[in-house]
C-alpha cells in the first residue's frame, strides 16, 4: 500500500501567526488561532480529522454492506469533532459520525449493525482509538 503524505508550515507565534497545509494533489488550506480555537474563517486540523474519518468510515461501510450482499447506492457521512481543554491541554474529546445510506433490500437493524462494525474497523477509527467518545447515528434514507 502507498504511504500517504501531507505537509504543514506554521509562521510566528500562536495568537498572531498563521499556517498552511497540503495533502495529496488537491487538499490545501490555511489555519490561524482564530480558525482553530474561535470558530473563525479558515481551516483547522480537527476538520481534516473529521473529513478523514467520514471518508474512511463511508468506504468501510460500503465494503461491509457489499460483503453482506447489500451493495450501497450511496453512503453520506458527516463528522463533528469536539476539541476541549483536558487538564489545560486542547484535546479531541468526542467525534460524532452521522451517516445515511441508500441501500436497497436491507433492514434498519442490519444497516446499523454493519455501520457499528465499520466504525470499529475502519483504519481511521482504529487510529483514533484514544478519543474518549465516538458516537454513531446511522439511518437509511427515507427512515
Amino acid at each position: 500500500m502507498p504511504v500517504s503524505k501531507a505537509h504543514a508550515i506554521w509562521n510566528g507565534d500562536i495568537p498572531s501567526g498563521s499556517g498552511h497545509f497540503t495533502a495529496g494533489d488537491s487538499i490545501n488550506g490555511g489555519v490561524t488561532y482564530k480558525s482553530r480555537f474561535e470558530g473563525g474563517p479558515g481551516s483547522n486540523p480537527e476538520q481534516l480529522i473529521g473529513a478523514a474519518h467520514a471518508t474512511c468510515f463511508s468506504m468501510a461501510l460500503a465494503n461491509e454492506l457489499a460483503n453482506a450482499g447489500f451493495p450501497a447506492e450511496s453512503i453520506e457521512t458527516d463528522a463533528s469533532v469536539t476539541l476541549r481543554p483536558v487538564d489545560g491541554v486542547p484535546t479531541i474529546t468526542k467525534i460524532e459520525l452521522t451517516t445515511t445510506g441508500r441501500v436497497p433490500g436491507i433492514g434498519a437493524d442490519a444497516f446499523r449493525e454493519l455501520a457499528e462494525s465499520a466504525k470499529a474497523n475502519c483504519p481511521v477509527s482504529r487510529a483514533l482509538a484514544g478519543v474518549p467518545e465516538v458516537a454513531l447515528r446511522a439511518t437509511l434514507a427515507g427512515e
